[in-house]
């Protein structure tokens, strides 16, 4: 759909047994396009019947971002005292010709995951995933939710733990009116990416999006400040009505007047809220740098 399906190689070319008349062909040159992991081994040793199917899961996963070259020691005497391969299994990976890494004995599949995902960026080629996001994003400013949704979705199926594209699914829903589907789609996410900026955005943007769902009226709000303006609670629920009706600056000018006003108010709500709108906001939109600088202002005055 975004470019990954023509990256991909077909398993055959990912994983290769390596002899030492195909060494310079399927190690060295290859290397200069994709990584490329040598795994030396034996049929005698115990622990590389575990290491290389391990290595070769791994190398599948990555989908065409690394290859893999086995090489018999027993078969190729040569290219092991080369590169003075003294006990198995040993793993060197080759980029640009050159080795750039390698470790010897078996290691745990998450260590094999961290090798592998380490050489993966060495090409600074993710796949499409960048164009695609990018294309999502577009797509749901545009309001073709549906289609930004549909992208997203076929991100996350090839990158299950992508929290850009996890949190993307979460703000179609929002997008939507789908505010109780977002949510469960908050409850569900993944460990890896629970804490991840994007999911934290989008919990913020629920949070806005249940609020405006039982906002107030902002003219007479705004009348209830101005008869009072020492009514906390008003000045509150007015910036709640202005955030609801996109006013997201004017939001932010009436919760540091309140903030100015009051700061404890309500155990602090008006700095709770800020924090809020400044989470659902991209880090660099000047609302938030410019809100943040006049909150820090009064904090540290």
């Amino acid at each position: 759909m975004f470019g990954m399906e023509e990256k991909t190689m077909p398993q055959g070319d990912l994983i290769k047994d390596g002899t030492e008349a195909t060494f310079m062909q399927d190690v060295i040159e290859a290397s200069r396009e994709v990584p490329v992991i040598v795994d030396f081994w034996a049929t005698w040793c115990g622990p590389c019947r575990t290491l290389g199917p391990a290595l070769e899961a791994a190398v599948k996963a990555a989908k065409g971002k690394v290859r893999m070259v086995k090489v018999d020691v027993d078969k190729n005497q040569m290219i092991a005292a080369q590169l003075r391969i003294q006990s198995i299994p040993t793993v060197y990976a080759f980029w640009q010709g050159q080795p750039v890494d390698g470790f010897q004995g078996a290691i745990p599949a998450s260590e094999i995951k961290v090798f592998v995902d380490k050489l993966s960026a060495l090409t600074g080629d993710d796949g499409g995933l960048a164009e695609a996001l990018e294309a999502a994003e577009q797509m749901l400013a545009e309001g073709a939710v549906a289609d930004a949704a549909e992208t997203f979705a076929a991100i996350l199926g090839e990158e299950p733990e992508n929290a850009v594209a996890y949190a993307g699914m979460i703000r179609c829903h929002l997008a939507l009116g789908q505010l109780d589907e977002a949510e469960a789609m908050l409850g569900a996410t993944p460990a890896a990416m629970a804490r991840a900026k994007e999911i934290e955005a989008a919990r913020a943007q629920l949070e806005l999006a249940r609020q405006a769902a039982s906002a107030g009226p902002e003219q007479e709000l705004r009348a209830a400040v101005e008869a009072d303006p020492q009514n906390r609670q008003a000045r509150f629920d007015l910036a709640l009505a202005l955030h609801a009706a996109g006013k997201v600056d004017e939001a932010v000018d009436a919760l540091l007047d309140l903030f100015r006003l009051d700061r404890e108010w309500n155990d602090g709500a008006a700095k709770a809220q800020l924090m809020t709108i400044f989470d659902a906001l991209k880090p660099t939109d000047p609302i938030v740098l410019k809100g943040r600088r006049r909150l820090s202002s009064m904090i540290f005055a």
